[in-house]
């Protein structure tokens, strides 16, 4: 199918698309969700996250009435309550932003087909990377999807980034946690504070269920039962293994800690948009 893009609420015209305006994008943040039935979890963090970052890159943030009536618009306008959403905010007045003039951010919404899980736990291969201005979900992800490309190549699934001292961090497109004793175990380390991870946590806070935020070195992997990826798409996505220059941890399939991480998922109600 093909992808409806809407700027400000209003659809655009493929012509309109393509006229630079995916260009404009390069230097902006985002959101991203995964809307069933209308709703999603953590809307309210979705909002904070996109008016807090607007501040911070363009001097001027985005109202929760704005951003949901731009969600409102394109929902009503999709061909299914079933969708994923993305919320690019930029900002195409060049004069006024190199001015250093706050500006108010444009919205480019697309939305898409729903993204179903990942079937499989994914081998992950580690590499040293510290992503830039890592709390702010920004458009910078080449080295992203650069180190995930390279994890293919190199005949894994996806890439695992330890920083300069050794300290697991995040992964491409996921936060990273581990399950030892009970305790979720979530890496002390400039990371992107991602949605999921901010709503699995209150959750487990809900559930009264432990967990600490500590250095996680690549020498202790071995060390903990499982570990698990989450994002939007997949909140509590098993680990298979981690290779490093160290060698290769293997995890087995942990029941206790998965399903205390779906009892935290499930906790966090959907919010309708």
């Amino acid at each position: 199918m093909t992808e409806n893009l809407e700027l400000n609420g209003l659809p655009l015209a493929p012509a309109e698309a393509n006229y630079g305006l995916l260009r404009a994008a390069t230097y902006g943040h985002f959101t991203s969700m995964q809307v069933r039935d209308g709703r999603v979890r953590g809307l309210a963090l979705h909002l904070e996250r996109l008016d807090h970052s607007s501040r911070e890159l363009f001097g001027q943030g985005i109202s929760a009435d704005r951003l949901l009536s731009a969600l409102r618009g394109a929902l009503d306008r999709a061909w299914s309550a079933d969708v994923s959403i993305r919320v690019n905010a930029f900002s195409r007045d060049r004069v006024k932003f190199g001015q250093g003039i706050p500006v108010e951010p444009d919205l480019l919404i697309t939305v898409s087909d729903p993204v179903a899980p990942t079937a499989e736990p994914p081998r992950l291969l580690a590499f040293e990377h510290e992503r830039p201005v890592p709390h702010l979900k920004h458009t910078g992800t080449f080295s992203l999807l650069y180190y995930g490309r390279e994890a293919q190549l190199a005949g894994y699934d996806d890439a695992l980034f330890y920083d300069r001292s050794g300290h697991i961090s995040e992964a491409s497109i996921w936060n990273v946690c581990f399950a030892t004793a009970g305790r979720i175990v979530w890496p002390d380390a400039a990371v992107l504070p991602g949605i999921t991870m901010l709503s699995l946590q209150a959750g487990l806070d809900a559930l009264a269920v432990a967990r600490e935020t500590v250095a996680v070195p690549l020498t202790d992997l071995a060390g903990y039962d499982a570990a698990y990826l989450t994002n939007s798409i997949d909140p509590a996505l098993p680990v298979a293994s981690v290779t490093t220059p160290a060698g290769t941890t293997q995890y087995k399939p942990d029941p206790a800690s998965a399903d205390l991480i779906a009892k935290a998922h499930a906790a966090i109600p959907l919010d309708l948009i």
